[in-house]
């Protein structure tokens, strides 16, 4: 590889090394070539890719991007995964890779601004995915909501039932009913009223008979008395 070369492997690991969401540093000891092939191709629905280069020419690339957190860890055989998708999903690729195959070691990384040590690159490995997390999110923020439209349309629709069997059972009509003969009520004192009223008329009838007899018995007395006397 000549000068030109190696400048043109510098500069585009510093531009990947700028643009790349993520850089995960592995030591890739023991790896064949069928396995390379293999985890590049697992890598591509995280929009990942596996690299190997010189430890010189990384290291020159990671001065000129400022990645010194990767410049650190440019120690052995070292490759670099530069994600640009979802980070979870990469780490959980490298991870089941390193799993299936028995190769393959974290040695750190770099998360945006952030150093990445091996025990975060592997919780980043038990992470769901992105779009999994997302439809996790979102079925707890509306839960509630859910919850509350759910009870607002049961409580309608059982009273609706309950004014349906209502109206069946007529008992709208028992009630209007009895609403009118609590209207009716009042009048009934009224009417038991009258023969209450008549009762002294008659009691007063009954008492002119006896005044009658004594006025009658009085004049039989004195005529008695005026013969008795004669």
């Amino acid at each position: 590889m000549n000068r030109d070369q190696k400048a043109a492997v510098v500069d585009r690991l510093a531009g990947q090394l700028e643009s790349a969401e993520a850089i995960f540093a592995i030591d890739y000891r023991g790896l064949s070539v069928k396995q390379a092939v293999d985890l590049r191709a697992s890598l591509k629905d995280a929009d990942a890719q596996f690299q190997v280069a010189k430890n010189t020419l990384t290291e020159r690339a990671a001065e000129k991007a400022g990645a010194e957190s990767i410049r650190a860890l440019l120690e052995g055989p070292t490759a670099l995964t530069f994600v640009n998708g979802d980070v979870a999903v990469a780490a959980k690729a490298l991870a089941t890779f390193r799993r299936q195959n028995g190769v393959l070691e974290f040695k750190g990384g770099q998360l945006g601004d952030e150093t990445l040590t091996v025990e975060m690159i592997e919780s980043l490995a038990r992470l769901p995915a992105r779009d999994v997390l997302m439809g996790q999110f979102v079925g707890l923020a509306a839960s509630p909501i859910t919850g509350v439209v759910r009870g607002l349309n049961a409580l309608i629709s059982g009273l609706a039932v309950q004014l349906g069997e209502i109206a069946s059972q007529g008992l709208i009509g028992e009630q209007g009913a009895e609403a009118q003969g609590a209207e009716a009520e009042p009048e009934a004192p009224a009417a038991e009223a009258e023969p209450e009223a008549e009762a002294p008329a008659e009691a007063e009838a009954t008492a002119e008979p006896p005044a009658e007899e004594e006025t009658t018995e009085t004049p039989s007395q004195g005529e008695t008395t005026e013969t008795e006397e004669g």
